[in-house]
């Protein structure tokens, strides 16, 4: 990850969702285009950052084939992405000092931009207090966000202390920026919001029609 574009960020993928709609397990390891989404996402995140871990719970060995640190959430019972971003950002802090922010990705969206870091860095500018969010014409998608790690204290004081866990809640405490991305445009035509994300079976149907219009089967 020598040539990460920036040096000061760290990375974690969230793969802790509950999947419901999938039929529960772990949704980012089921196979998109002939690969495990999740592979798609690392490949994805990888280059734009310094470093980079996975958010998940229970057993890791199970996510042994991406040869990353899988880091489970410090926040007991199941507190959503935030928890996973916290422990992010604790990871981070231990691991890797020179490290001043954390990027979050969702594991079930491997389409997002490859310049989703440096866009977001664009946004947060040199300040720790400003939190950046992508956004796309179907609104914000508050899981992808540069957080400065200064804030860790702080975000574990809302999960800790607090009944409201929903990442719009928190970040309306600081100065929260949306850095808006276009959609993708795909050879049939037609245009892809790039954080399109696959919560359910027939979305595995569509993401495999995009993988194929990218040209990013394996």
């Amino acid at each position: 990850m020598a040539d990460a574009s920036r040096i000061d960020v760290a990375g974690v993928v969230l793969a802790g969702g509950l999947a419901r709609r999938m039929g529960g397990g772990d949704k980012t390891l089921k196979p998109v285009g002939g690969r495990p989404m999740l592979a798609m996402v690392i490949d994805r995140i990888a280059p734009q950052v310094a470093a980079l871990a996975l958010n998940a719970n229970g057993e890791p060995a199970r996510f042994a084939e991406f040869d990353l640190p899988v880091i489970a959430d410090t926040i007991g019972g199941y507190a959503g992405p935030l928890a996973g971003i916290l422990a992010g950002m604790h990871w981070a802090k231990e691991n890797h000092p020179d490290c001043r922010y954390l990027a979050s990705v969702a594991g079930d969206t491997p389409f997002f931009p490859a310049d989703l870091v440096a866009r977001l860095a664009e946004g947060c500018g040199g300040t720790e207090d400003t939190i950046a969010l992508a956004a796309s014409a179907d609104g914000v998608h508050p899981v992808f966000g540069l957080w400065p790690l200064a804030l860790a204290d702080d975000l574990e004081e809302f999960l800790t202390k607090g009944d409201n866990r929903k990442i719009l809640a928190f970040t309306d405490r600081y100065v929260r920026l949306n850095v808006p991305f276009d959609h993708i445009e795909l050879a049939d035509g037609e245009t892809l919001d790039p954080f399109f994300n696959i919560n359910a079976p027939e979305d595995v149907a569509r993401a495999e029609a995009i993988v194929l219009a990218l040209g990013e089967a394996a």
